[in-house]
């Protein structure tokens, strides 16, 4: 044993070496120094590939393909500017309202539509596009990448090693591709902003119009949004004295490249995004009363009282106030009730305690209430499969097996009466949209915004909104950004 044991942790020991003298010969392309990263170009593209499939099937794409062009344009046109000129380039804007913009190994970058929304001019958007391209150039997401990887290395001699560091190497080990969504460091931040203005200035911008939407973003303070996809601040730590930085650093770039000529380019920009969904989508599914609508799909269902819902592409979950049920609805791949409940019960090995036919709203359906082990003791669960209009809906309530009784009800209630929706007044909801409008007025924001019927606190919002103050000057012919309600 003691023999086998010593060779495995040999074996180990050459491999993790290996690794290291892989790492060891990466150079970066932005510093020219040495770098841990043990993906190629290759492997790099194939990691983003994989990605950015699961990205735009959790996200969406927003369907606006002008607009799409228009930014992805600039993407491209930086690409060739920047320290990776021959990686090859994709841009997407993702359907979600969050403020964010982030970027994968392989030459992947998205803005959500809330950050192109927030975004007030071309010169904005061209410094946002460089700090993501940055991260990209700089291989800031392949190192944290190589980093876990050389975990799993880890994983395999802290199982050896079994106690409490063989489960600390473990724990880094389970990061996966999920890791690319966390937070970069200030110093990778810093990088990212440097990077940024340079690129954008090589474009001919105004690099330091990246500033102003950094104090943008401070007023803002996004948040996540309910698909779950966090927002800038916390994927994109602020570091100390970033505005003033780039300030400084678009100045010296100036000077360096010679600029006179700065493009800026607000009115070509916002003219772009006039018409642009502005906060959350309700076509793709709301909350009223305690009742979810999908207009898009024609249905609803209750949400018991007090839950928290997450809505997404691919999945609803609500989950109790305690935390201690959870109910679980999206599509099935199955063509039947039948078949669905065969498949859930085929593939999550649960263990049958009752199943039967129903109607569900005079559809029809199939009801299993089944039971699975695991390490914390089980869990129960109650599945409905709806057949509606040719799609066939799945959903799961599941509870501890101790308080499965005291969720039955909940649970019981919001499948049982999921129905087709009929109310016009739901089906045609609309989402809010932003307007783009001549300001009207000599004057303030302040006075313009009034002219276009906003007051109390939506004339701070609507100020943030534009990337400008309420006493900020405007000429007649001064565009602003409104938005216009929908629903």
């Amino acid at each position: 044993m003691r023999k086998i044991e010593t060779r495995s942790l040999a074996a180990l020991a050459m491999v993790l070496a290996a690794l290291v003298g892989i790492s060891s010969c990466a150079t970066n392309p932005v510093s020219g120094y040495p770098q841990l990263m043990l993906l190629s170009e290759e492997d790099e593209r194939a990691l983003g590939g994989k990605t950015d499939k699961q990205v735009v099937g959790q996200y969406g794409i927003y369907d606006n393909p002008p607009l799409t062009a228009y930014v992805g344009d600039v993407c491209m046109q930086m690409g060739r500017l920047s320290h990776r000129p021959g990686l090859s380039y994709e841009f997407r804007i993702l359907d979600t309202p969050v403020v964010n913009a982030f970027a994968v190994p392989g030459g992947y970058v998205y803005f959500t539509r809330g950050i192109v929304a927030a975004l007030s001019s071309e010169a904005e958007m061209a410094g946002i596009m460089g700090h993501e391209l940055g991260h990209i150039t700089a291989r800031h997401s392949a190192e944290q990448y190589s980093r876990a990887q050389l975990a799993q290395v880890g994983l395999g001699l802290g199982m050896m090693l079994g106690g409490p560091i063989g489960r600390s190497l473990g724990g880094l080990a389970e990061l996966g591709v999920g890791m690319l969504f966390l937070s970069f460091s200030r110093e990778n931040e810093r990088e990212a902003d440097r990077l940024g203005v340079e690129y954008s200035s090589r474009a001919g911008y105004d690099a330091g119009e990246m500033a102003r939407f950094f104090e943008t973003l401070e007023r803002m303070q996004p948040k996540a949004d309910n698909s779950g996809l966090p927002s800038w601040f916390s994927t994109h730590p602020s570091p100390d004295d970033r505005e003033e930085a780039v300030r400084r650093d678009a100045a010296a770039w100036q000077r360096r490249l010679n600029l006179s000529r700065l493009k800026v380019a607000r009115n070509a920009y916002l003219k772009r995004i006039d018409g642009l969904i502005y906060g959350e989508n309700p076509r793709e599914g709301f909350v009223e009363a305690n009742v979810f609508y999908h207009p898009d799909l024609r249905f609803r269902f209750p949400v018991p009282k007090g839950w928290k819902i997450q809505n997404t592409r691919t999945l609803v979950r609500m989950v109790s106030e305690n935390k201690e049920a959870a109910i679980l609805f999206n599509l099935s791949r199955e063509t039947s009730p039948e078949q669905a409940a065969g498949t859930f019960v085929e593939k999550s090995k649960v263990t049958v305690l009752e199943s039967d036919p129903k109607i569900v709203g005079g559809l029809p359906a199939y009801a299993v209430t089944s039971g699975i082990r695991t390490r914390q003791g089980g869990i129960q669960i109650l599945s409905y499969f709806i057949l509606y209009e040719g799609r066939v809906y799945e959903f799961h309530g599941l509870s501890s097996p101790d308080k499965f009784a005291d969720y039955l009800p909940s649970f019981k209630k919001t499948m049982a009466r999921f129905r087709p929706l009929t109310d016009p007044k739901r089906l045609n909801v609309k989402p809010d949209r932003i307007r783009i409008r001549s300001a009207g007025v000599t004057g303030s924001l302040e006075a313009a915004l009034r002219k276009q019927g906003i007051k109390g606190k939506g004339l701070e919002k609507a100020a943030i909104l534009n990337g400008m103050h309420l006493d900020d000057p405007v000429r007649p012919d001064t565009l602003i950004k409104v938005v216009e309600k929908g629903r």
